[in-house]
């Protein structure tokens, strides 16, 4: 498929699908290749790299759609660094509080091990999300709010 873009570069519907495709699916090849890296087989690997894709967008969609109602209902309006931080940590979080247990049980360790893996793959993420954004945003142009 090739795609045309405007002076001002990917935008609207179209530059979220293209984000979000892109971002999971690197994500899906670089959390296998972690898992694999720590001991863990190929496999079971791919498959769980895959179902912890599909639960963090999941959870992306309804966590964003929540926090964004209760933003809305709030007094002060604006993202300070404390609300961004507490949507943050929500966020983190709550992926963290189903990708644990089902670690721990896919891979068949302990809920400690399951926890130290989650640690290190959002020590992992946090990078990986700056460079993705900042390398997207070079490929694709700015969207239209940041330019």
């Amino acid at each position: 498929m090739f795609v045309v873009f405007s002076p001002k570069g990917l935008q609207g519907p179209l530059r979220r699908v293209v984000f979000v495709t892109l971002y999971e699916l690197l994500a899906i090849a670089c959390a296998s290749g972690l898992f694999v890296l720590l001991g863990q087989q190929p496999a079971a690997s791919g498959a769980m790299a895959v179902v912890a894709s599909a639960i963090a967008v999941a959870w992306n969609i309804g966590f964003n759609h929540l926090f964004e109602r209760w933003e809305a209902r709030q007094s002060v309006k604006g993202r300070s660094v404390r609300r961004r931080a507490v949507h943050a940590l929500g966020f983190e979080g709550g992926l963290a509080l189903v990708l644990v247990p089902l670690m721990a049980w896919w891979f068949g360790i302990g809920l400690w091990q399951a926890l130290v893996l989650e640690a290190g793959l959002l020590l992992f993420f946090l990078a990986y999300t700056y460079v993705f954004n900042w390398s997207f945003d070079r490929v694709f142009g700015l969207p239209a709010a940041a330019q």
